[in-house]
């Protein structure tokens, strides 16, 4: 998996934060909008970088997952 720009916007501003974050408050403080945003969030998610609870966002991992971990975790 590669990031594009939003992605590594969304990672560094979860990462600056160190807490959860809502969709709003990641738009607010990336600079990004809305709608890239989450779009961004359901990529970090689908590959194991980002949780979500009750609508809060939270990095789990800045490491970008190799082809071979995201295939893997697809498969299961």
């Amino acid at each position: 998996m590669k990031l594009n720009k939003v992605d590594e916007a969304v990672v560094k501003t979860l990462k600056a934060e160190g807490k959860e974050l809502t969709l709003q408050e990641l738009t607010e403080k990336s600079g990004q909008t809305s709608k890239a945003v989450f779009k961004s969030l359901r990529k970090l998610f689908e590959n194991n970088m980002v949780d979500t609870n009750a609508r809060k966002y939270k990095l789990l991992t800045d490491q970008v997952p190799s082809n071979k971990e995201t295939t893997k975790n697809k498969e299961k």
